[in-house]
């Protein structure tokens, strides 16, 4: 069947080839409202398909960005990528989803296939392993965002939470509540990964301001799967902790299963806090207190800034960590 083209569209619709250019670009401020149903009707009525191969031909730019997260898993993420998508819908642009999974081979793979697919810029929460493809990036002038985290000696814009703060607000929780024996458990500090060891770093420093030691036996990161095992080495300490923040969403689902495999409440067993406002907080038993991210501003940011690269390409290197602020979610699981 031959393709239905802007030529026969035009025609159909009595109009030139670049009034329908017009329509499809959404350059109708001036354009009649019978000039626009005459084209709509014509575009359905012919089944026409924009191309937009040779649209993106003509503009250099595919109006598509990627956007490549360490761990979909995490409820974080997605709330970021929702945000990104809406931001990116509003000027046109389409978003393609990879999950790394912690992986920085798979991280490799997606941005080579990303590259190849020629997408304008991409958004990435960095696994870390991957320094010499970032800045080769970063040397050719392609335009990236990082987001949760940052990589050393690599110039890229950054949006994360401040966590140290976050850790310092549960700490501080804590101790209001009576606690004196406070732990973390978080996952794997292999890689450095920036919101983890930092989320440690101001556990530390909080312990510090209110005068309370600080036991290495009560501080853990590890994998998710031994997550369960090192709290049970935790737990059943001569001297346990009586309150333990879970670094992140995944943490805390492996504590929370945890205690109910081994029968233990909360607050009275364990108090808990959880850094991530997981959608069920309020509504487990009992609620959850949290440190809430505010995860849909920072998509937000992190699309606008990749957006405004892709755009401005001169301001390129104009570099910048963007932190925001963690928000304390008090209910009743401390």
């Amino acid at each position: 069947m031959k393709r239905v083209t802007m030529a026969d569209v035009a025609k159909h619709a009595s109009v030139s080839k670049s009034t329908v250019s017009q329509y499809l670009n959404k350059r109708y401020d001036y354009m009649g409202h019978e000039t626009k149903q005459r084209i709509e009707d014509a575009i359905k009525e012919l089944g026409y398909q924009p191309n937009f191969v040779a649209r993106s031909l003509k503009q250099k730019r595919t109006s598509t960005i990627g956007v490549i997260v360490a761990n979909i898993l995490h409820s974080f993420s997605t709330q970021v990528i929702r945000s990104i998508e809406d931001a990116c819908r509003e000027r046109d642009f389409h978003v393609i989803v990879c999950n790394a999974d912690d992986d920085p081979i798979k991280e490799e793979n997606y941005i080579n296939m990303l590259r190849a697919k020629q997408v304008d810029g991409i958004i990435i929460f960095p696994t870390g392993g991957n320094l010499e493809l970032y800045q080769s990036m970063v040397d050719e002038n392609y335009p990236i965002v990082f987001v949760d985290r940052f990589v050393d000696h690599v110039n890229v814009d950054s949006i994360l939470l401040n966590n140290e703060k976050a850790a310092f607000l549960a700490v501080e929780h804590f101790v209001k509540r009576g606690h004196q024996r406070i732990g973390i458990i978080t996952t794997s500090l292999i890689r450095n990964i920036t919101p983890r060891v930092e989320r440690i770093n101001g556990f530390v420093k909080a312990l510090k301001e209110h005068h309370l030691p600080i036991r290495d036996e009560y501080i853990k990161g590890l994998e998710v799967e031994k997550i369960k095992d090192g709290l049970a080495e935790m737990l059943n300490l001569k001297e346990p902790p009586t309150a333990l923040l879970a670094g992140n969403d995944l943490a805390l689902m492996e504590v929370l299963n945890y205690l109910k495999e081994n029968h233990l409440t909360i607050p009275k067993d364990l108090a808990i806090i959880g850094v991530d406002d997981v959608p069920f907080a309020n509504i487990f038993d009992p609620p959850l207190t949290t440190i809430s991210q505010p995860a849909f501003e920072m998509g937000k940011k992190a699309a606008k800034l990749l957006l405004d690269k892709i755009d401005d390409k001169e301001n390129i290197n104009e570099i910048n960590i963007h932190r925001f602020e963690p928000k304390l979610m008090i209910r009743r699981s401390c």
